[in-house]
């Protein structure tokens, strides 16, 4: 199948078949294709993986589904090797990012997970990778939480403030610092996975 559009002085010839197939985004490997139409339409109910394809297709229509997915899939298992709840990292991610591997930040913050360059550099993290990015974010988000874990403590809450405004701040104001941003941050992130948990 062949369009043609006139255009002075001569005709152009687009065929639009081959257009498509030069245009067509070829995706990485990921764990499965079939079904992703399904996935990502997927009502309430078709699992966490499926709430945070929904979610990152929604806060980042530039990804195509099928990197979402692969995106979903690689911080479901880098959570999951970090014994951190899968859905905490995920609303991490979306509130960094939006699960955008090439975000940059006003404060200079990059790639997925938002590393500065000297976090990314001690954390042995290539930013701009998505998968050493969400690695890195997990890893870091787990260390947190093994670090504040205690019996009347929101750890999650501190590893997020750590996360945002650094373990330095947590450790001089005993607990979640007084900081607009990171109380924010981090009721931003609840909210989130909240939503994630509601729609799994």
């Amino acid at each position: 199948m062949s369009l043609s559009v006139a255009f002075a002085p001569g005709l152009v010839r687009i065929d639009a078949l081959r257009a498509a197939v030069l245009s067509w985004h070829i995706p990485a490997p990921t764990q499965t294709i079939r079904g992703i139409r399904l996935l990502t339409d997927a009502p309430r109910g078709s699992g966490p993986i499926a709430s945070v394809v929904r979610s990152i297709l929604r806060a980042n229509p530039r990804i195509a589904p099928l990197d979402a997915l692969e995106l979903a899939i690689v911080a479901h298992d880098a959570a999951r090797n970090e014994h951190l709840d899968s859905l905490f990292l995920s609303a991490t991610l979306l509130q960094e990012s939006a699960f955008d591997p090439s975000a940059i930040s006003s404060a200079g913050a990059v790639g997925l997970g938002q590393f500065t360059v000297s976090t990314a550099t001690e954390a042995g993290v290539a930013p701009f990778d998505a998968r050493s990015a969400i690695a890195g974010t997990a890893r870091l988000l787990a260390e947190y939480v093994a670090r504040y874990r205690g019996p009347h403590i929101d750890a999650y809450a501190l590893a997020l403030a750590a996360y945002n405004a650094g373990p330095q701040a947590v450790a001089f104001y005993h607990g979640v610092p007084p900081y607009a941003e990171t109380r924010e941050y981090i009721s931003d992130i609840h909210e989130r996975l909240a939503r994630l948990v509601d729609e799994r």
